[in-house]
């Protein structure tokens, strides 16, 4: 089958991709509007992008009635932070999903806690296993400004390991147990590991 995306509504176009494009990261953002009000949604338009300087990109889609309250909070403020998904806080991180109104903390509505961040103003998630501070670097529009999505790119500042997770200099993805993004309403957890050793041409 060969599917043009061209004659595709917005709607039809999404889930072609999110169908497609599997499994994604899930980045669980906390943002503080101006006024201190606290917000908390998943994204999972949203991956790292460098590791010099440590950065992660998230896109964030436009309401019909205008932005969302993330992507304002990040505009307003110049920071956010990505809380990792495990399988301990997923119904947690779902309940967060509602299209809420801007007065609303999240935070309360999932049941997780706040915890103070050291180089960024938005807290972060308590029980999150892993944590990255970041400072907005820039916001790319993608398409058409009155209804296109924002590309959001963030310098990371500082990480939170868990440390139980840290071994051996790097992060152990089975006691992480992180989950991923499929289509639809469609989940997935990460137990199932496997090693491919990269191919040595020197």
């Amino acid at each position: 089958m060969i599917i043009d995306p061209g004659p595709l509504n917005r709607r039809e176009r999404y889930m072609l991709m999110t169908g497609c494009i599997v499994p994604r990261p899930i980045g669980f953002l906390s943002t503080e509007d101006a006024g201190g009000v606290r917000n908390l949604a998943p994204f999972s338009f949203f991956n790292g992008v460098s590791a010099s300087p440590p950065m992660v990109a998230v896109a964030i889609a436009a309401r019909r009635s205008g932005p969302k309250d993330t992507l304002r909070n990040i505009e307003d403020t110049g920071a956010f932070v990505v809380n990792v998904v495990d399988e301990s806080i997923a119904e947690a991180m779902n309940r967060t999903s509602g299209d809420y109104p801007p007065e609303v903390d999240e935070f309360e509505v999932a049941g997780l806690t706040p915890i103070p961040s050291e180089r960024v103003r938005p807290p972060g998630v308590a029980e999150a296993p892993i944590r990255m501070e970041c400072r907005l670097e820039r916001v790319i529009v993608l398409g058409d400004p009155a209804r296109a999505a924002r590309l959001v790119l963030g310098e990371i500042l500082l990480f939170h390991v868990r440390d139980d997770l840290w071994r051996e200099g790097a992060v152990d993805p089975e006691a992480l147990r992180a989950i991923g993004r499929m289509g639809g309403a469609g989940y997935c957890r990460t137990r199932s590991l496997f090693e491919l050793d990269r191919p040595d041409v020197g």
